[in-house]
């Protein structure tokens, strides 16, 4: 089960990962896509790790297609997201210090549904992400993207 670990300067006892995470807005932009992980039950934002090959977006779209079953497109970055005092713990023990690039998405098609790596999905307010189990590293890119700031987060 992959988990986040805190710590004075805990990542240097990782290596560097790039990631990106995927922000999704119903309609009325009052709600985000979150799902449940299988790997520890918490919810998250649809993401992970880019691939050699690829652009951070075209990491996004690819994640957010692998995890959700939605096609989509990236409009616009919400955030650069790292801190040295975080390491995550994957499954298969490896610890990683994140870099992660948090853009939104609009979605161009596909069908919302579950995947090997999710066992639930919803569109969820702020107020409902309060109190939710979620990735403590994911709270504050869900903040700062209601925020709607035309600038950047580099965190």
């Amino acid at each position: 089960m992959a988990q986040l670990l805190q710590g004075d300067r805990i990542g240097r006892l990782g290596r560097l990962s790039p990631g990106c995470s995927a922000l999704v807005f119903d309609p009325s932009r009052g709600r985000v896509l979150l799902t449940r992980r299988a790997d520890n039950g918490r919810w998250c934002l649809p993401g992970g790790a880019l691939e050699a090959g690829e652009s951070a977006a075209e990491g996004c779209e690819r994640e957010l297609w692998e995890e959700t079953g939605l096609r989509g497109r990236v409009t616009r970055l919400i955030g650069i997201y790292t801190s040295p005092h975080w390491s995550v713990v994957r499954t298969d023990g490896s610890r990683i210090q994140p870099v992660s690039c948090s853009f939104e998405v609009a979605v161009t098609g596909g069908e919302l549904g579950l995947s090997d790596e999710t066992t639930a999905f919803g569109w969820f307010t702020p107020d409902e992400i309060a109190g939710m189990d979620v990735m403590e590293h994911h709270r504050e890119r869900i903040v700062d993207a209601f925020a709607a700031r035309e600038a950047a987060f580099v965190k």
